[in-house]
């Protein structure tokens, strides 16, 4: 898993890269917390290039999630793949974290 971020219209965009998994979850929670800093008001996860979330992945995106909450600062992911997507709707992820089919749809409704 490798994490690239890149800044758009004032909004954080994070995009990880390869599997989410137990063994990097937390390598990824602590990239993606390092990378959000005080004054984001919008931090979105592009998952395009995500081939495989575990539970552990899940667990780091609602950490990063309630804490960008915490911070009054929105939090999105976009361009999901159906296998991934499909493991956020099981779980209800997708009914408590805002998720859009591309990054300028995400980067549109944050701004």
């Amino acid at each position: 898993m490798n994490l690239n971020t890149d800044r758009v219209a004032g909004a954080l965009v994070a995009i990880p890269g390869g599997r989410i998994d137990g063994l990097n979850a937390r390598d990824f929670q602590e990239a993606l917390k390092a990378a959000a800093n005080e004054q984001d008001t919008a931090v979105i996860v592009d998952f395009g290039g995500v081939t495989y979330i575990s539970s552990a992945g899940l667990r780091a995106v609602l950490v990063v999630a309630k804490l960008m909450r915490e911070r009054k600062a929105s939090f999105s992911l976009c361009a999901l793949s159906e296998p991934i997507r499909e493991i956020f709707s099981v779980s209800g992820f997708d009914k408590i974290i805002d998720i859009h089919a591309t990054r300028e749809d995400a980067v549109a409704d944050a701004t």
